[in-house]
């Protein structure tokens, strides 16, 4: 047989084979083969042949199956977006069918075909162009039309994409051929909405990312998982013969003795495996006051199962610290971490043997090598969440083989759970400060990486998901404008080809009260930029004032892409615009080239009279420092920087001139105005430095790492903080009958004391 082959050069190649036995020219038209192109060409039969064709045909198609997201389309294209998306390889073989494709997408993502339908949609090129489009795949028909495409296009694998669909349960039914069951709400069942009515059946709500995940196997273990479940004759749901409420309770108090929690007090620790592909979302209250997040918690959020809490001393059921037989779990996550803490106090290590949604086996790291016992064995309860040791094999009888200076199952997860409340108190907690408190707690020496991870993953428990983050900050600057009536709030979002969707470029943010206040306060303001250093990076821009005490005056605030002409103009041109319209403002920063710019634009409203730029003294005496290297002259530029008449000013020039005559030519290129308090006419009010701004920067350190939605939340909540003590403060001052600030009335008695002298 001869055949044309198209191997991507400029022609067909022809190969001379001998599989006219084996199958026909239909069979092999468009089918991809395995061809040998290093071989010297030759003639078979008088035919030149250009290479060697094997009859090993693909047999498999790979497919990539998307899930928990959803699906984006485009005129162009189609996508599948989300911040949860899973994916699931799979090799399909070529003659499956549709139910065949089905079971093993559910067999793949563990969807629970009981609650949910599936909906299968093939990303499929069009032919004129680079172009897609969705390609439902319903039957058989379809899916080896789907299965086609690797052989009749150029793509080597499929994408296929997955809508879950929740299939509703009727009332007065049993779900999956189980009996209702009707569980208190302090149970904590499978996170369901239970129907409470006399007559009412189980309807189920509850979505895929309710269900536990399937692999929750702990850092460190890197064994094989091995699928036990042959052999034991046992292997069932455990089922507590839950058919009432009354029942199920009964069962309970029977167990009361041996039902704990992993929340406990003296066991904090996080329910999340150590997986870094898991949902980073946690939800956030952002219209709440700003005592749960941002004021120093001590005690973090303790739920006991039950009154009986035998986690004290690092015991779990017993005197002597072991698990016991019978012993129930809030879910499975309760009890791997309660396996981990257990491991870490008793030096020991263990491996997974088996993990899944219904099970988990435990076995001790030298169980071949030492003949170790140690084993435990534990199962779901059926319709629950709950897990039940069904097998327990203790203690350990091999030698404490864990020499190690780190732990395998101390986990960034465990190391999140023991930090949360420290980041909670502070922001700025280091990684050296988290190895020396676990090293503290549990006697090991965690590596700077996993102490980094599990500082991260602490702050995604705290405060939510980066990427949701930004999808909530809508939703947040309407609350703050709702509840705070001539908030400004202004974007620049940039378009994108997805419906209602649009990135994020920059936010200006403004509160009433500072506008409001600004018009009592000096008129100079303070700007600085400072970088983010989240998920997302950025620059955060602070206009500060300076009110009547002396104290800094939070003004305007916008989040943007850096620190640019452009971003710097827009950030100027909406304070003038929406902020303060003062006349004669004085604006004190360093010396970026965006800010120089925007200050000199005659169309944003910054150039005199209308306001006048000075240069901040520290930054001005940071450039001549790297220019000139000399700590002596910095310090004389400091002193002619403050001086307050032009007698002192040409005395220190003076001297610089003799020492350094460069630097003296460096520092008259720059108008004197800017720098030198003698010629600045008095628009700076005496301060000299970006001090102000950057203060307000340091009261942020932490934050700068955080979500932006958080970071939002708490310039909200300190300048509540400061407009509130404020305040108070002029109110008492009022009532004792004082006229001025306590800044104000020291300045005056100062210049008293200095006129007696």
């Amino acid at each position: 047989m001869v055949e044309e082959i198209d191997v991507g050069d400029a022609k067909l190649r022809q190969v001379v084979s001998g599989l006219a036995k084996c199958c026909s020219p239909e069979e092999l038209t468009n089918r991809r083969v395995v061809l040998i192109t290093n071989v010297k060409p030759g003639k078979l039969h008088d035919v030149m042949s250009e290479g060697l064709m094997s009859n090993m045909f693909v047999s498999t198609i790979p497919v990539i199956c998307y899930y928990n997201g959803q699906i984006v389309r485009t005129k162009t294209d189609v996508e599948y977006e989300g911040s949860e998306t899973c994916i699931a390889p799979l090799k399909i073989p070529i003659e499956c069918t549709f139910q065949q494709l089905i079971d093993m997408i559910y067999s793949k993502t563990t969807i629970d075909k009981r609650r949910f339908k599936l909906v299968l949609i093939c990303k499929y090129p069009l032919r004129n162009g680079n172009r897609f489009q969705p390609f439902p795949v319903r039957d058989d028909s379809s899916v080896r039309e789907m299965l086609d495409l690797v052989n009749t296009t150029t793509i080597e694998e499929i994408e296929l994409y997955i809508k879950v669909v929740r299939v509703k349960a009727q009332l007065n039914q049993s779900v999956g051929g189980h009996e209702d069951l009707f569980v208190r709400d302090h149970y904590n069942v499978a996170q369901s909405v239970y129907g409470c009515g006399p007559s009412t059946g189980a309807v189920l709500d509850t979505g895929p990312d309710g269900d536990d995940d399937d692999s929750a196997d702990e850092e460190g273990n890197d064994q094989d998982v091995n699928d036990e479940r042959a052999g034991d004759d046992d292997d069932v749901d455990v089922d507590l013969n839950a058919s009432s409420f009354r029942t199920f309770n009964q069962v309970l108090e029977n167990e009361q003795g041996i039902y704990v929690s992993a929340q406990a007090p003296s066991c904090d620790v996080s329910n999340h495996p150590d997986d870094e592909t898991l949902d980073e979302s946690s939800p956030g209250n952002y219209h709440l006051p700003p005592t749960p997040q941002f004021q120093h918690v001590e005690n973090l959020d303790n739920a006991v199962a039950s009154c009986w809490t035998p986690w004290v001393q690092h015991t779990t059921g017993c005197s002597r610290g072991e698990f016991v037989i019978g012993q129930v779990f809030n879910s499975k996550y309760d009890l791997q971490e309660a396996a981990k803490i257990y491991s870490i106090t008793a030096h020991q290590e263990y491996v997974v043997v088996a993990s899944s949604k219904k099970l988990l086996v435990l076995r001790c790291k030298k169980a071949e090598e030492c003949h170790c016992p140690w084993k435990l064995r534990a199962m779901v309860v059926k319709d629950t969440s709950l897990f039940v040791i069904n097998k327990y094999t203790g203690p350990h009888t091999c030698v404490n083989p864990c020499l190690n200076r780190d732990h395998h199952q101390l986990d960034s997860n465990l190391v999140a759970s023991h930090i949360k409340a420290l980041i909670k108190a502070q922001f700025t907690l280091s990684t050296a400060a988290i190895q020396a408190s676990v090293m503290e707690k549990w006697g090991y020496q965690i590596s700077y990486k996993k102490a980094l991870d599990g500082k991260h993953k602490a702050i995604r428990q705290l405060f939510g998901d980066f990427f949701q983050s930004y999808t909530e900050l809508p939703r947040l600057f309407l609350a703050i404008k709702q509840s705070n009536p001539g908030s400004i709030v202004i974007w620049k979002t940039l378009e994108i080809n997805m419906p209602n969707t649009e990135i994020l470029q920059r936010v200006f943010w403004s509160f009433k009260p500072s506008i409001e206040g600004f018009q009592h306060c000096r008129p100079v303001i303070s700007i600085d930029g400072t970088h983010l250093y989240g998920k997302y990076k950025g620059k955060l821009l602070i206009a500060m004032g300076c009110d009547r005490n002396n104290q800094l005056f939070p003004l305007a605030f916008t989040i943007t892409e850096g620190e640019n002409t452009d971003s710097w103009g827009w950030f100027l041109a909406f304070i003038r615009n929406t902020v303060t319209q003062r006349m004669g403002i004085c604006v004190i920063s360093d010396r970026h080239p965006g800010i120089m710019a925007a200050m000199s634009d005659p169309h944003l409203g910054w150039a005199a009279p209308s306001a006048y730029h000075r240069i901040c003294m520290r930054h001005f005496a940071r450039n001549f420092m790297t220019r000139f290297k000399d700590d002596m002259l910095k310090n004389l530029v400091c002193r002619v920087a403050l001086a307050s008449t032009e007698r002192k000013f040409n005395k220190h020039m003076s001297t610089i001139g003799r020492i350094n005559l460069a630097a003296l030519q460096w520092l008259e290129v720059v108008p004197l105005q800017l720098w030198a308090l003698s010629h600045d006419g008095g628009q700076r009010y005496g301060l000299m430095t970006t001090n102000i701004s950057e203060v307000f920067n340091s009261v942020l350190k932490g934050a700068h790492s955080l979500p932006v939605t958080s970071l939002v939340q708490l310039t909200f909540f300190r300048l509540n903080g400061y407009f509130v003590a404020r305040r108070e403060l002029g109110a008492n001052r009022l009532t004792s009958d004082e006229r001025f600030t306590p800044y104000v009335d020291a300045q005056i008695q100062s210049c008293v004391v200095k006129c007696h002298s």
